[in-house]
């Protein structure tokens, strides 16, 4: 339990903290600017939506973003989608991977383009963060393939957006130079401010409801949802596993004792089994990694 005098503290800090004090204000009046979600991206969602179209159609829009086209083809043919022959067709690749899978991939790959700045510094932070974000992303997916009942599409689009409050912030900060007057600011509002904007984001997105969820719960090491697992667990222990030769894990807890995992191995590995799956796969989780950067 925090103290009084710590509580006192941490008051005192907030009110020093300009970065957070205007991204609260404008977060709660509705004002801080949001990231929107890429046009391609919205344009294929729409398109994938609509009752009438078929592939041919879909693939027309997709087309008209040669980038996406060849990295929905490259995703067709890696292992989480290869079937017995190559993939060389936009049409094809939708077949292959399904349209609603498609639409997933497509946001993630379209995503990138909202971790932007200009100032040196935020750009670095921007950087940092897309790299985390792609690789807990690429971990997800590989995860999901590989544990029964989890779309490996699905988590990884989980994975890319469990941090996507913090880009606000960031932008904020990049429109703002003056007020970042001490770096601890900067973390100091992103743990405040995190989830709560990250969520608007998803609603704004019209994001499934479960993602929510997912940014809630990203870092909630010792929660227990219950008898099944879902897109939060995977994202967690993804996470987790992210973080293996870049932390000190002493400073974490402890991976094979949380909810989350133990649901996720349903008993049947243990955490060097689980890293020794992770280590086979990391060819497939570089692959997934270069396609979305």
């Amino acid at each position: 339990m925090p103290t009084l005098d710590n509580t006192r503290k941490t008051a005192a800090n907030l009110a020093k903290n300009r970065l957070f004090l205007d991204c609260y204000k404008f977060m709660q009046s509705d004002k801080l600017a949001l990231p929107t979600i890429p046009d391609v991206s919205f344009k294929i969602r729409r398109a994938i939506n609509d009752d009438k179209a078929n592939n041919s159609k879909i693939a027309r829009v997709v087309q008209t973003d040669p980038a996406i086209t060849a990295r929905l083809i490259q995703i067709s043919n890696s292992p989480l989608y290869r079937g017995r022959r190559k993939i060389e067709s936009c049409p094809e690749a939708l077949t292959r991977i399904g349209l609603k899978a498609s639409q997933d991939i497509i946001t993630a790959f379209a995503m990138k383009a909202v971790f932007k700045a200009k100032s040196p510094l935020i750009r670095k932070k921007m950087q940092e963060l897309w790299a985390h974000s792609s690789y807990v992303a690429s971990i997800s997916a590989v995860f999901a393939h590989k544990t029964p009942g989890f779309d490996p599409d699905r988590a990884m689009l989980a994975g890319l957006i469990h941090d996507i409050g913090i880009v606000p912030i960031l932008t904020y900060a990049d429109k703002h130079p003056d007020i970042l007057e001490n770096p601890k600011d900067l973390a100091e509002t992103v743990k405040k401010l995190r989830v709560e904007i990250g969520i608007q984001i998803i609603r704004k997105w019209d994001f499934p409801t479960d993602f929510e969820d997912v940014i809630t719960h990203s870092e909630s090491w010792r929660r227990d949802s219950g008898n099944t697992a879902d897109y939060s667990d995977i994202v967690m222990i993804s996470q987790l596993h992210s973080f293996i030769g870049k932390i000190d894990l002493k400073k974490m807890p402890k991976m094979d004792e949380l909810p989350a995992y133990q649901k996720l191995v349903s008993g049947n590995l243990d955490i060097d089994q689980s890293i020794n799956i992770l280590d086979q796969a990391k060819d497939e989780i570089e692959h997934i990694r270069q396609m979305l950067n």
